[in-house]
């Protein structure tokens, strides 16, 4: 099965990377148009294009000045090291092994508003660009338009890659809406994490973020290939609850006293 995972706006690029094991994004020549449109925009033009404070925006127009290939391990690092956030601090990549990082190659995807989609050892350089920004570009008004064509192809090749016909959304609604589902050849199985409080189960964002990292990683580490056995998930006090699941979309609850 292939999973897809939302990248960070966190990012840490001190932390030395703890695999030597790299690939570049496939994408790069789109990341590099995206970067050519960006830096004609002021830092002024950066606070109000993404809606941040104007510290923010000095840090990230500095960044696209920047950005360049070729990335290597002196400029870059890999994607799912130096996301952070609550996702990645549930995915745990820094602690794969070598074996785990190279199952994770095929099996795992981050789309990116940047670099459309990354493997999880795919060189990044530091950059905030999130895929509901309406920046207008070649392809149209916003990065829904720019990715779109290019994403349901790229996943198609994944999932054959990856030895199922099964594809476990674990991404955001804001990022998953860049993908033309109507194109994918798979299965769409969209696990959701509900939380008890005070008693009654509801998805509890920063909770949910944590699961869906944790799941991630667990399907690499016990290389999961079969929906059923995606139900088996029981990590960190949560347990499908078969009542609440419908069709492909199946609710793992966790109770309080388990957190």
């Amino acid at each position: 099965m292939l999973s897809v995972i939302s990248p960070a706006k966190t990012l840490d690029f001190e932390t030395p990377p703890t695999t030597e094991q790299v690939t570049q994004p496939d994408f790069l020549k789109h990341s590099q148009a995206l970067i050519t449109i960006l830096r004609d925009y002021s830092p002024q033009q950066i606070s109000e294009l993404m809606g941040i404070s104007d510290k923010l925006a000095g840090l990230n127009a500095a960044r696209f000045e920047e950005w360049r290939p070729p990335f290597t391990l002196s400029n870059a690092k890999p994607a799912a090291q130096a996301f952070q956030g609550d996702v990645y601090t549930g995915l745990q990549a820094e602690s794969f092994s070598e074996a785990e990082n190279r199952y994770a190659q095929s099996h795992l995807r981050i789309l990116s508003g940047l670099y459309g989609l990354l493997r999880p050892l795919d060189l990044i350089q530091a950059y905030r660009l999130e895929m509901g920004t309406k920046l207008p570009n070649s392809a149209g008004k916003d990065l829904y338009a720019y990715w779109k064509p290019i994403l349901a192809p790229a996943l198609n090749e994944a999932i054959a890659e990856s030895g199922s016909n099964v594809l476990v959304n674990l991404a955001s609604n804001e990022y998953f809406k860049a993908v033309d589902t109507k194109q994918l050849n798979a299965r769409i199985i969209t696990p959701v994490f509900k939380d008890e409080k005070n008693g009654t189960f509801k998805i509890i964002s920063f909770y949910a973020k944590k699961a869906r990292g944790l799941m991630s990683a667990w399907l690499i580490q016990e290389q999961v290939n079969d929906p059923d056995e995606l139900k088996a998930f029981d990590v960190a006090g949560y347990r499908l609850d078969a009542s609440a699941s419908q069709g492909d979309t199946f609710v793992f609850t966790r109770k309080e006293a388990d957190r």
